[in-house]
């Protein structure tokens, strides 16, 4: 990665500490020598790496190393070298499950270590323009060329490795328009990207393309394709269940279907964020960067441009 590109990263990632402190729960550390990056064994040849931004999943076996996410740049080293305590092959496929730096930052590096960087169509269409984060109130540069997906995907692709399958599944308009949910299936573990978290009510990236009938729609489309078996890495937060994510999708859709109803009568959005309409969620998912009021705006904004 170039100097400057790296100087970048590193002001990024302490910059989104400064204007959201709640953003702990996805980057903490504003220092990322600070950071620790540890493993998690999942299954034979299945792991998920926690740091800072996005959850990697990892996938080791006698033909490839594949990796879903890589989380910021400076961090590439210690991913690199966690991999390295699991396996010496290096990686060659790295799967970004969207556009946002905190999931897709070490592209760069990963690339120049040899791995083949792979997304769906809207990824690289994204980070190769400037885009405008509404919420964040920042503008992102097109990313380097050397971070750019090589290979995009419309629908869905299948890489077959290591003597199973792995699905990467488009999910529209949900935290994004390019979110992929990755579907190992001998081991039975998917990873859901930002459309499933843990941190609170979700950020819904409405500036690219996000919705929350999408997130809805994407979290049915997941709960279709695993069982009760099925571990679930979520884009951050600690691994989960079919049921964690049911529960997940169901608190999306009450709020939705609330603020649905009221602007179907006519009510305000101020009327409506009076009635406190996630009142019961407030407790377990109002504690992340996401308040219960910005999260109903977005539920109103998505029912007003149906």
């Amino acid at each position: 990665m170039s100097p400057r590109s790296n100087v970048r990263s590193v002001v990024l990632y302490a910059a989104l500490v400064g204007l959201f402190p709640g953003f702990a729960g996805i980057a903490s550390a504003q220092n990322p020598d600070s950071v620790r990056i540890t493993t998690e064994r999942l299954a034979p040849g299945m792991y998920v790496l926690f740091g800072e931004g996005g959850n990697i999943g990892l996938a080791v076996g006698p033909d490839a190393v594949f990796v879903v996410d890589d989380q910021f740049a400076p961090l590439t080293p210690k991913i690199l070298a966690a991999i390295a305590a699991i396996t010496d092959k290096p990686v060659r496929f790295v799967v970004n499950t969207h556009w946002h730096f905190d999931h897709s930052g070490g592209n760069e590096h990963m690339a120049q270590a040899g791995a083949l960087l792979v997304a769906h169509d809207n990824v690289r269409r994204r980070m190769s323009t400037r885009q405008f984060i509404e919420f964040l109130k920042r503008e992102e540069l097109p990313s380097p060329a050397g971070a750019l997906p090589v290979v995009t995907f419309n629908d869905r692709m299948t890489f077959h490795l290591n003597d199973a399958e792995i699905t990467a599944i488009h999910l529209p308009a949900a935290h994004t328009d390019g979110d992929a949910a990755i579907y190992f299936r001998r081991p039975n573990v998917l990873h859901t990207g930002d459309v499933y978290v843990q941190y609170g009510f979700p950020f819904i990236d409405r500036s690219s393309g996000g919705s929350l009938d999408g997130m809805i729609r994407g979290a049915d489309t997941m709960l279709g394709i695993i069982n009760d078996s099925t571990k679930v890495i979520p884009g951050h937060g600690q691994i989960a269940n079919r049921a964690a994510l049911r529960t997940y999708r169901n608190m999306l859709a009450t709020v939705r279907d609330r603020v649905r109803k009221q602007a179907a009568a006519g009510a305000s959005l101020d009327r409506i964020l009076a009635s406190k309409p996630t009142k019961e969620f407030d407790a377990e998912w109002g504690k992340g960067f996401i308040k219960a009021d910005d999260f109903v705006r977005v539920a109103y904004a998505g029912v007003r441009h149906r």
